[in-house]
């Protein structure tokens, strides 16, 4: 019988190990990484579970069997378990929750599930279902054993003898009765009752089309790479057949780091025997690209299509029907799809073990949207090169503003490579920067027209954009921070009234929206509460004002300043679905929109030649915020946003407005100096020892009662203290203390943070040591109250 060790979908931390069950006879064949239905609980309540190591033995004595298999048959392969263990123990994440978390929810519901009767010509000399005897194709046969055949039989036969040894020999009965020409299944079904064909029972998922994936036509290589480029397609390609290795590719924005990985995933398709216009052979390696949410756009699809055609890609993104989400994770799980495109979750793509990735590519690798803010709260960067590791592959992080961990690591640990793409292709320059000082557009304006006022747009950039246009050219516009105003208050200084959300210590936003009698609605982007403006104040009666700045007020301000001008706004409120996105940059891209104005999702992945010019609205919206990566994103932000202008000979500009001109990372980005910027970054957090000279974890209690999150908080620190001490660990405790935001949705929030002295990896080493030890010893437990966040990339 056996024994087996479940890893349960709940919050069980239980580290390393499972609940042990029973395996019955009926389910011997049970392995590690598939799915079950266990009974938990004192009234054996099922819960589903993952298989995580075989037993022939147990200590314990009353051990209950597991009630079955997962009906649809789910399994992890080998390379996913182990790397889904290494997630649970460095995250702090229990391991069936991690497991579940690598799985889809429309996998595991088994959506856009059909199950079809298939059928194929026997194998030679093997006995049919039905009975009789061998197959047809079997040498023991002759024609007077053989039933006579309609003319539609004997037509569905050779359709079937033309199968036989392909790589698809199976059919679905109503598409071989069409091929066959016949209207009805009766000739097919008769087949199966004479025992001529092999009939089967085949569960297959069905969905929409992607539109993504709808480009079928495949284009030439007709561009030579750079002298740049081929030294780091040579450096790169080199290494793939000598194993595990980590790559930064440093390129300019437009420098073509696509081209680099396209060739990449050519190389590893040509030396596993696979060519892009052939069916490919069992024995193909395969390619993983991780791609930024918001920089997934069907033009980057499309240049993947292009190059390999859409049956050998999957694209997993969050704008997928349920349906087709399980469509592509089945694609990849049976090696019909050996490209895999995604977002953060397209890190656990599920690769046949013959078919398993030759290289991992981690675009835009400094994108804070890699890092997920639930449990597990990896980063899917750092997954990424553990898996290539596990895999013992390269990996290739690229990015035109690599993140300063990436950056130190191939430049003062020397453990990755470091691989500079400087200039752009085909001779193009990067845009000229301008520096407008917002603090005195004001006297500016009203020495110009003799109207004060406030206005979004400068004079230079409102200059700028009207000329940009009137030549017909196109522009983006920036602001990250969407909604019309920030703040909502009583005009009376005396007073002092400001509007906040009564569910957490954070302003509300005011939205406009005319169907509204009050003329719109204010909402928290905390817990998302929302109600109506208030007319007036309620402590003193005048009426209530709204300023500082966002989308929406941009957008009011262009149509104000510049009737008639098509332009398309895109934030969170604007484009609700993935089909929104996708729709607004095609009009663009076909010249149907002038202009631009969104957060940063139009700052990455988007290449239109004609955009002549860029405006940043705000360039201090990040720079002030209590975070240490602040001046990091800062750069990151107007450096990316720069490089969507000067795509073509016509060249490009763009105007920062700014109310710290002469602050560095401003100044920085505008000379498009990211060496410069990053050497000095790195000497203030060295100087200040923050990351990623040392290593960091960060602890969020959180309570509904203040006094009991503040109590609940020391005791924590207490038990940290007490094991850093014990085991000679020497990691900085900082805490507890208010975080940043103190309240949100009725939750108090105090912090931790566990800080590792350098070097970096003996930091995350002696982190690591001490939340296993507080792990094991069930005083440290990731749950709805306890947020264990390690390498966090947001401190708010």
């Amino acid at each position: 019988m056996g024994y087996a060790q479940v890893a349960l979908e709940r919050g069980i931390d239980l580290t390393a190990t499972g609940l042990t069950y029973a395996v019955p006879q009926s389910l011997h064949d049970l392995e590690p990484g598939q799915r079950v239905r266990v009974p938990l609980g004192r009234r054996d309540k099922p819960a589903f579970g993952y298989v995580i190591e075989r037993n022939d033995s147990t200590v314990l004595e009353h051990v209950k069997p597991i009630i079955a298999r997962d009906e649809h048959a789910i399994s992890f392969t080998p390379d996913l378990l182990q790397l889904a263990r290494w997630i649970s123990a460095y995250y702090c994440c229990p391991l069936g929750m991690t497991l579940a978390n690598m799985l889809p929810a429309a996998v595991k519901r088994g959506t856009g599930t059909v199950h079809h009767l298939m059928v194929r010509l026997p194998p030679t000399g093997t006995p049919t279902p039905s009975g009789g005897g061998t197959s047809t194709n079997s040498p023991s046969n002759n024609k007077k054993n053989q039933p006579k055949l309609t003319p539609l039989q004997r037509e569905a036969m050779r359709v079937l003898q033309e199968r036989t040894g392909t790589d698809s020999p199976w059919i679905e009965v109503r598409e071989l009765a069409n091929e066959a020409g016949a209207r009805t299944l009766n000739p097919v079904k008769r087949l199966i009752d004479l025992g001529l064909v092999e009939a089967k029972r085949a569960a297959v998922v069905r969905a929409a089309v992607d539109e993504a994936l709808a480009q079928s036509e495949l284009k030439p290589v007709e561009y030579e790479l750079t002298a740049p480029q081929r030294r780091a397609f040579d450096r790169i390609a080199d290494s793939i057949a000598q194993g595990f290795c980590v790559h930064l590719l440093h390129g300019v924005t437009g420098s073509g780091k696509t081209e680099v990985y396209l060739r990449l995933i050519e190389r590893v398709l040509e030396e596993s025997g696979q060519v892009a216009t052939s069916a490919p052979p069992h024995s193909a390696t395969s390619a993983l690209v991780l791609v930024p949410e918001i920089a997934l756009t069907p033009q980057m699809v499309r240049s993947f299509v292009e190059r390999f055609g859409p049956s050998l890609i999957a694209v997993l993104h969050s704008g997928l029907t349920p349906a087709q989400r399980h469509e592509q994770w089945r694609r990849i799980r049976e090696g019909e799809a050996r490209i895999v495109i995604g977002a953060r979750s397209a890190v656990f793509a599920p690769f046949a073990p013959e078919q398993l990735p030759g290289v991992v590519i981690v675009d835009e690798e400094h994108d804070s949207s890699y890092k997920q803010d639930q449990l597990p709260r990896y980063h899917a960067r750092d997954v990424a090169i553990k898996r290539a590791q596990l895999l013992n592959i390269p990996v290739v992080l690229g990015s035109a503003t690599p993140s300063l961990e990436s950056y130190h690591n191939a430049t003062v640990r020397r453990t990755y490579h470091l691989l500079e793409l400087p200039d752009r292709v085909a001779g193009l320059q990067l845009p000229t920067v301008q520096l407008v000082n917002m603090l005195d557009q004001r006297k500016r304006r009203y020495q110009m027209t003799g109207k004060a006022g406030v206005h979004l747009l400068s004079i230079e950039l409102e200059h700028q954009l009207r000329q940009t246009l009137e030549a017909g050219g196109q522009a983006m516009l920036l602001l990250n921070r969407r909604g019309y105003a920030n703040y909502i208050a009583c005009p009376d200084h005396a007073c002092g009234y400001m509007k906040q959300c009564d569910q957490c210590d954070a302003t509300m936003v005011y939205h406009k929206d005319a169907r509204l009698p009050a003329g719109g609605f204010i909402r928290c982007h905390h817990c998302l509460a929302e109600q109506l403006l208030p007319a007036t104040c309620p402590d003193c009666g005048k009426r209530i004002t709204v300023f500082g700045l966002g989308t929406q007020r941009v957008e009011e301000e262009l149509q104000g300043k510049l009737p008639g001008v098509k332009l398309a706004r895109m934030d969170s409120d604007t484009m609700r679905t993935g089909r929104d996105y996708h729709e607004t940059l095609e009009r663009f891209r076909k010249g149907d929109l002038q202009l631009l104005v969104g957060t940063q999702m139009i700052a990455k992945g988007l290449d239109f030649p004609n955009v002549q010019l860029v405006g940043v609205i705000s360039g201090d919206t990040a720079l002030h915020m209590p975070d240490f990566r602040a001046a990091e994103r800062t750069f990151q932000l107007i450096a990316q946003v720069a490089g969507r202008s000067g795509r073509s000979s016509k060249g490009g500009r763009v105007i920062v407005q700014t109310f710290s001109p002469d602050d560095p990372a401003i100044v920085l980005a505008a000379r498009h100096d990211y060496v410069g910027f990053a050497t000095r970054e790195l000497q203030v957090r060295e100087s200040v020892g923050l990351p990623p000279t040392t290593r960091m974890a960060r602890i969020v209690i959180r309570d509904k009662d203040l006094p009991t999150c503040i109590a609940k908080a020391r005791e924590l620190v207490t038990h940290l203290s007490e094991t850093n001490q014990r085991l000679d660990l020497n990691v900085r405790l900082r805490g507890p203390s208010a975080c940043p935001i103190a309240r949100i949705a009725n939750f108090h929030r105090q912090q931790i943070e566990l800080i590792g002295p350098p070097p970096a990896n003996e930091a995350a080493a002696r982190i690591q040591k001490l939340l296993t030890a507080l792990r094991n010893a069930r005083l440290l437990i990731s749950d709805a109250h306890t947020a264990v966040d390690v390498d966090p990339v947001a401190l708010l």
